[in-house]
């Protein structure tokens, strides 16, 4: 079973590898860049957007159900 998990990891590594050098020759950049990208600019992002998404989805459902619930 570890072998198993080892070569998943191994082999999305490798995707993941292969993925960011073709995205960096495609772009005209290098493989640092496009990394700096992912984890410093996109990454860091993403970790603040989601959770003010999920902030605002809760207030609103809130505010629909107390809404509806007058209604009935």
């Amino acid at each position: 079973m570890n072998d198993e998990l080892a070569n998943i990891v191994i082999q999305l590594y490798m995707y993941c590898t292969d993925f960011t050098i073709n995205l960096a020759n495609l772009t005209g950049t290098s493989y640092y860049e496009v990394n700096f990208f992912f984890f410093c600019v996109l990454y860091p992002l993403l970790l603040i957007i989601l959770p003010l998404t999920a902030i605002v989805l809760r207030y609103r459902l809130k505010h629909l159900q107390r809404k509806t619930n007058r209604y009935n």
